[in-house]
């Protein structure tokens, strides 16, 4: 069975395809919240693995051609901003305040509990770019020398848990502009959380995309600098 595994080309691919549409249709089925497509594919891929004793390196070596496209599939958000624009132009000083605001409160509350909790410089750096996606956070993490894996790991889980929290985290701070919605979901919670905003409405999805670029871009240089603090 291992040999199997093993010589099956695309054996990772498509496992990961499947595990992904098997959450999707659980997500349709249930319409709840928690079961998020990505976390339950995350949770079946890995049972799946275990179940059959495959190990990480050979489940990859058939998956990394899904990782191919993840910087393709983040510039294709640039679709509902440019849709957006005049959007976007009308509303650029609320835009740029948000999201600095956003990059600066991710990167002080890592700090703070990296501080409480003890962590040294390689675990501090690492979870710095926690907040944005993952094709720019790889990067961030490899230059400050922090570990690649779990940066991936946590901005992920980020973008999940932001993803279930959206609606529910508005709703009780009577969070009703659109705009707000969008830039603090995609300051926030990146790629993942866009996919709620798009849900929420077209100007949503368009701030929240706009966001995704604009964190990466201030958190690329906040990250350095703060880096230097700890």
């Amino acid at each position: 069975m291992y040999e199997f595994w093993h010589e099956s080309l695309f054996f990772g691919t498509l496992l990961t395809l499947a595990a992904y549409g098997a959450g999707v249709w659980i997500k349709e089925k249930t319409g709840s919240a928690v079961l998020n497509p990505l976390l339950v594919a995350i949770v079946l891929v890995i049972a799946f693995l275990i179940c059959f004793g495959i190990d990480y390196d050979t489940y990859y070596d058939g998956a990394k051609y899904v990782s191919y496209l993840l910087t393709p599939a983040t510039v294709c958000l640039a679709v509902p901003l440019y849709e957006q624009f005049e959007t976007m132009k009308n509303n650029a000083r609320a835009v740029v305040i948000g999201v600095t605001a956003s990059v600066v409160t991710s990167l002080t509350v890592v700090l703070i509990f990296a501080i409480i909790f003890g962590l040294d410089h390689a675990g501090y750096v690492t979870l710095l770019p926690k907040s944005i996606t993952t094709a720019i956070g790889m990067g961030v993490t490899e230059e400050l020398e922090g570990y690649v894996p779990i940066t991936v790991a946590v901005i992920i889980l980020t973008g999940i848990l932001g993803n279930i929290i959206a609606e529910p985290v508005c709703r009780i701070f009577g969070i009703k502009e659109p705009i707000a919605k969008g830039i603090a979901i995609g300051s926030a919670a990146h790629a993942i959380g866009t996919v709620k905003a798009m849900e929420m409405g077209k100007a949503e999805g368009a701030m929240s995309s706009l966001a995704i670029v604009a964190a990466g871009i201030i958190t690329v240089f906040g990250a350095s600098l703060y880096a230097m603090i700890f």
